[in-house]
C-alpha cells in the first residue's frame, strides 16, 4: 500500500542510509551508490560527496538523481525520491558535524569529523528538490 506524503516524509527524515543512483551515461547502468542524506519533511534532501568524485560528476551532467531507503522491520516499507538538482556549494565543517550526528553516536561524532574534515579532501553539499515520489509499505509478511 502506498504510503501518505505525511508518512513518506517522515519515513525519509528518518536516518536510513540511501541508496543513490543517478544516471552513468551511454551503454552503462545508472550509478548506484549508499550515502548518507538529510531531509526533514516538506525540504529538500541534501548530500555530501567529494568535489571530485564520479558521483559528483555524474550528478552534475544528470542536474538531478534519485535516493530509496527501506527497511524490514517493524514492516517491509520504502521510499524512493528523485528530482533536480538545485545547487551544488562547498561543504561545511557545519554541514559535516550535522550529518555525522544524524548516523553516528553523539561520543563518536567529533572524532569523525576531525578525521573526515582533514583526511577525505575537498567536500561539497548537493541540494535536491523532492519531485517524484514512490512508495509502499507491504506490511508483515
Amino acid at each position: 500500500m502506498a504510503l501518505t506524503r505525511e508518512e513518506r516524509e517522515q519515513f525519509l527524515a528518518e536516518p536510513h542510509v540511501a541508496a543513490l543512483a543517478v544516471d552513468a551515461g551511454a551503454g552503462r547502468a545508472p550509478l548506484t551508490v549508499p550515502i548518507w542524506y538529510q531531509y526533514e519533511p516538506g525540504g529538500d534532501v541534501w548530500i555530501m560527496t567529494g568535489q571530485d568524485s564520479r558521483k559528483n560528476l555524474l550528478i552534475g551532467a544528470a542536474g538531478r538523481f534519485s535516493l530509496m531507503v527501506d527497511r524490514l522491520e517493524p514492516t517491509i516499507r520504502y521510499v524512493s525520491v528523485e528530482g533536480p538538482v538545485l545547487d551544488t556549494t562547498p561543504a561545511t565543517i557545519e554541514r559535516l558535524r550535522e550529518i555525522s550526528a544524524r548516523y553516528l553516536p553523539a561520543d563518536k561524532v567529533e572524532g569523525y569529523v576531525d578525521f573526515a574534515w582533514k583526511n577525505h579532501g575537498e567536500q561539497v553539499v548537493v541540494r535536491m528538490r523532492p519531485e517524484r515520489w514512490v512508495s509502499s509499505d507491504l506490511g508483515s509478511v
